[in-house]
């Protein structure tokens, strides 16, 4: 059964209210098995189509993954480009800035990690953080030594226009960009740090800082709120998906992957005349 991605896409100009989109929705899968059987079949046919990619070398594919802590990022990523074949695809993670990057604009050291044509690009948290934990945490953007600036609602309308510009002007040059949030619940989030914490194999998947950024929950909702609606569009979309369901995220992701990438219509490259006469020539060489 195809998976109908649009009920997941963000539209132009929406309001985004994250009370109304659900962290979990029906399963759509009946059975763990029938789950590894509908991944591979996504897997396989996300590998089949970078190979596409790389052969018609016209596009890149750049994946954005944002979400609270323990909403399953690294996982899905994981599971879902699986059967990609490393060679053509990078995955970059953003976490605090070194003192060279704050030394930048805010969008430099992630222009610097953008995927080649014919590539695929995963950001891993991305520039978006300067919206969202900059946003809850105003002393980064203190941090970042801008002239005479502070945060107010005109700061972040411009760097919202920013992003915009950015993902236009990429757009017209090739690439095309998918944005996941993985829409965790409060609850399903404590679940998965009391299992981080009671499982000794996953303790060093939880830290201090975790649980301190928990307490500001509904600061991060209104964050993710006024940046979905501010900069979803046709050309990079939004995908909100619902994660308290791991496997679920993981098929819709990979689904929206995969429809993505057929979009673009991808083919092989025909041979000019002359490389064919000389495929043709080679070919009797070896024959002998």
């Amino acid at each position: 059964m195809k998976i109908d991605i649009k009920s997941f896409r963000v539209r132009e100009e929406t309001n985004v209210n994250l009370k109304k989109w659900p962290t979990r929705t029906k399963p759509l899968y009946k059975s763990k098995e029938h789950y590894a059987a509908a991944l591979a079949k996504h897997v396989a046919q996300l590998s089949e189509r970078q190979t596409l990619l790389y052969a018609n070398n016209r596009y890149s594919l750049l994946l954005i993954f944002q979400a609270m802590d323990a909403a399953g990022k690294d996982g899905t990523i994981k599971h879902v480009m699986s059967g990609v074949n490393p060679q053509g695809c990078q995955v970059f993670s953003f976490k605090h800035p070194s003192a060279l990057e704050l030394d930048h604009d805010f969008l430099w050291r992630t222009t610097r990690c953008l995927p080649e044509r014919g590539n695929i690009g995963i950001f891993n948290r991305s520039y978006y953080e300067e919206v969202l934990v900059a946003r809850v945490h105003p002393e980064i953007i203190a941090a970042q030594k801008l002239p005479d600036v502070k945060p107010s609602a005109k700061f972040w309308r411009d760097r919202f226009t920013s992003i915009n510009d950015t993902e236009k002007h990429l757009y017209r040059n090739g690439t095309r960009i998918i944005k996941f949030f993985l829409h965790l619940s409060k609850e399903e989030q404590r679940q998965r740090f009391l299992a981080r914490i009671d499982n000794a194999d996953k303790n060093w998947k939880f830290s201090q800082s975790d649980i301190a950024e928990r307490a500001f929950w509904k600061e991060y909702m209104v964050a993710y709120e006024e940046c979905l609606s501010a900069t979803s569009s046709r050309r990079a979309p939004w995908y909100i998906v619902p994660a308290d369901d791991k496997e679920n995220a993981r098929l819709i992701v990979s689904q929206i992957v995969v429809d993505t990438l057929d979009e673009l219509k991808l083919s092989y490259p025909k041979p000019a005349p002359d490389h064919k006469k000389q495929l043709l020539a080679i070919r009797k060489l070896l024959e002998k």
